[in-house]
């Protein structure tokens, strides 16, 4: 299993990345949010991107003021920066690009390996592992249709339901006890 929690496998992936690692190493980014536990998530880390693909980014925040203040610090003045908040998640979002890459900072106030984007991207991960070259070529596939990434592995894997609670099932059941 791939140790998410530090960025050196990246190094070795693909092309993408290791573009990913050199971004995110040379500006600092992980380094500034460290007291925020950052973890990279989504789909770059487990090799099934598309061109619109962007670093996602979450953190555990327990002091919203502290972290919007974190991010204008070290972050508002890069291409497009934008916060925006949603209440439902009672969360912060920063939106930002730097070179060829966006990249989204989540944070709320939940351990970042508790987070549903990490739990996602966990049971993805060993979901492809399983299946093959195959299924993540499909699932790439489906996401350039359209497909948002948790719909894709519903549909390939024929879950019922909402795909997102379908996937949080599949995570409880396989890794909850670890």
């Amino acid at each position: 299993m791939v140790n998410f929690l530090n960025l050196a496998y990246l190094k070795s992936g693909n092309q993408k990345q290791q573009s990913a690692y050199q971004i995110l190493n040379e500006n600092r980014i992980i380094e500034q949010l460290a007291e925020f536990k950052p973890i990279l998530v989504g789909t770059i880390p487990i090799n099934i991107d598309i061109d619109s693909s962007d670093l996602d980014i979450i953190c555990y925040v327990q002091d919203k003021e502290k972290f919007r203040q974190s991010l204008l610090t070290y972050f508002q003045y890069e291409k497009g920066f934008k916060i925006s908040e949603n209440q439902t998640l009672n969360a912060l979002k920063a939106n930002f690009f730097i070179e060829d890459f966006e990249i989204e900072i989540f944070g709320q106030n939940i351990p970042t390996t508790e987070q549903n984007a990490y739990r996602h991207m966990i049971i993805e991960h060993q979901l492809l592992l399983e299946n093959g070259e195959d299924f993540r070529l499909q699932i790439i596939e489906l996401k350039k249709q359209g497909y948002k990434t948790e719909p894709a592995f519903a549909k390939l894997l024929s879950l019922s339901g909402d795909a997102y609670e379908a996937l949080l099932d599949l995570w409880q059941k396989r890794f909850a006890r670890l």
